[in-house]
């Protein structure tokens, strides 16, 4: 999540009230997960199994609940709960706005799109040009659509990422300030749930094609002309490359790769990241004709047991 304007390491602790290590002004220009961070963002961390990755990501401004050696070109700032902090910037710089009409004034739909009844269309959501949008269609703020896009009745895009903190007093919810963003020939089959970002964007690319009740977890990436069936959940910060298949019922771990041109078949566990270019099956996941062929050797093994 990028910010409208530049801060500085001062602004950022002042409105934390925080201490910092760095100078005062020391340019800040966003907030993102360690997965997706950049230069002039900040992340945080506030388990000491990560904090060397969180300190030599390509983060430049680090939120931490410990005062440690500061890396050369980066900054720190020190706090007693980065998460509640990490919450406090994206409310402040990306504050909900609650809509008061079915399809906000701010959000742009271009030339030949058709809007079906009880659609709602969140602030600042931007629509491309020939795509229908199906009844009850529920679009979040700051959605992107692309041009020639087919999205079908109930599916909801934008909804928040499902990141949890475990508190004794109960589970903290992570605030999300990222996107949805749907390239140019998607088709969403009905009652699908594509949540956003917690930072960054949960992307669908162009001329991939998912079925009736699939759910895409936040930050999850999704490559050109895939084919995803029904009732498949696919976790977050998931990367499918493009061409990747996925049959009915396919559940995925979070954080894994699925590489290009692979074929999963229905009811698979993808429980590990594979590579492109093969059929996989099975939970937990292996390829197909492996799978199959321990198949075979179990049931066989099964049958001579029992004539011996």
């Amino acid at each position: 999540m990028k910010f409208k304007n530049p801060q500085t390491l001062q602004q950022i602790a002042s409105l934390l009230n925080v201490d910092f290590v760095g100078d005062a002004s020391f340019e800040i220009l966003g907030i993102n997960e360690i997965h997706v961070v950049e230069k002039g963002d900040i992340v945080f961390v506030d388990h000491p199994k990560y904090y060397d990755k969180a300190l030599q990501s390509a983060a430049t401004t680090v939120l931490i609940n410990k005062k440690v050696a500061c890396p050369e070109g980066k900054s720190l700032l020190i706090s007693d709960d980065p998460f509640r902090d990490f919450n406090k910037i994206t409310k402040h710089f990306n504050p909900f706005i609650a809509s008061k009409v079915s399809i906000s004034e701010s959000s742009v739909i271009g030339e030949g799109t058709i809007i079906q009844p009880n659609v709602f269309i969140g602030n600042n959501v931007s629509i491309g040009k020939d795509c229908v949008i199906h009844p009850n269609v529920t679009i979040y703020d700051n959605s992107v659509i692309g041009n020639n896009v087919t999205i079908h009745a109930n599916t909801v895009l934008g909804a928040d990422a499902f990141y949890y903190k475990n508190r004794s007093t109960g589970f903290d919810k992570l605030i999300s300030g990222g996107r949805v963003v749907l390239k140019d020939n998607v088709d969403l089959g009905a009652s699908c749930t594509i949540d956003k970002g917690v930072t960054g964007d949960t992307t669908i690319g162009e001329g991939t094609k998912i079925d009736n009740q699939v759910h895409v977890g936040h930050d999850t990436v999704i490559g050109k002309k895939c084919l995803i069936a029904s009732q498949t959940g696919i976790a977050g910060c998931v990367i499918i490359e493009d061409e990747v298949t996925i049959w009915g019922q396919v559940g995925t771990n979070s954080g894994i790769t699925i590489g290009k041109g692979a074929v999963i078949l229905g009811q698979t566990g993808v429980t590990k990241s594979v590579p492109g270019g093969k059929s996989y099956f099975g939970t937990p996941i292996s390829e197909s004709r492996e799978k199959l062929k321990e198949m075979a050797e179990i049931k066989r093994f099964l049958k001579d047991r029992k004539n011996s």
